[in-house]
């Protein structure tokens, strides 16, 4: 098996919630991406309900891009402690931080879900938007940091 970043690092050792910068890599072209983790619950100590972590995702993929216009994508981790997100150009993780927190507190804001109906979104019926704002204030409480093993 090919060797998987994520994979590499020591689970029991990090202190969520936190923004990783991953890496950089740098295509054929010469395009640069950034992949970042964004760890909202703590490893093996927690995990996020699914209709919560769907209902983040729609949410994070508009509000980040209002602050991170070079995003490709942002995608749950299977783990459910949080998401990883790649972007254009060699980002920071401070300003993925800044983004994050404007994204949290437009959660806190929001009355509905955007794509959440049969037309958008592939399980659609599987959505918390209460989730969504308590994992959103969570993370506003404990305040993400770029210091993964504080």
């Amino acid at each position: 098996m090919v060797k998987v970043e994520s994979f590499e690092l020591d689970h029991r050792k990090v202190k969520a919630p936190y923004v990783r910068k991953c890496g950089t890599q740098k295509g054929r072209l010469g395009d640069i991406i950034s992949k970042f983790d964004l760890r909202f619950v703590q490893p093996n100590k927690g995990a996020m309900e699914i209709s919560g972590v769907h209902t983040l995702e729609h949410l994070l993929a508009g509000f980040m891009r209002e602050k991170l216009e070079d995003i490709i994508d942002i995608s749950p981790m299977g783990c459910r402690t949080g998401f990883y997100m790649t972007v254009w150009e060699d980002v920071e993780a401070e300003k993925v931080i800044e983004a994050l927190n404007y994204a949290l507190k437009k959660i806190l804001e929001v009355e509905e879900i955007p794509a959440a109906n049969e037309i958008q979104c592939g399980n659609y019926k599987d959505h918390s938007l209460k989730l969504a704002k308590e994992y959103a204030a969570k993370g506003l409480e404990e305040g993400f940091s770029s210091e993964v093993f504080r």
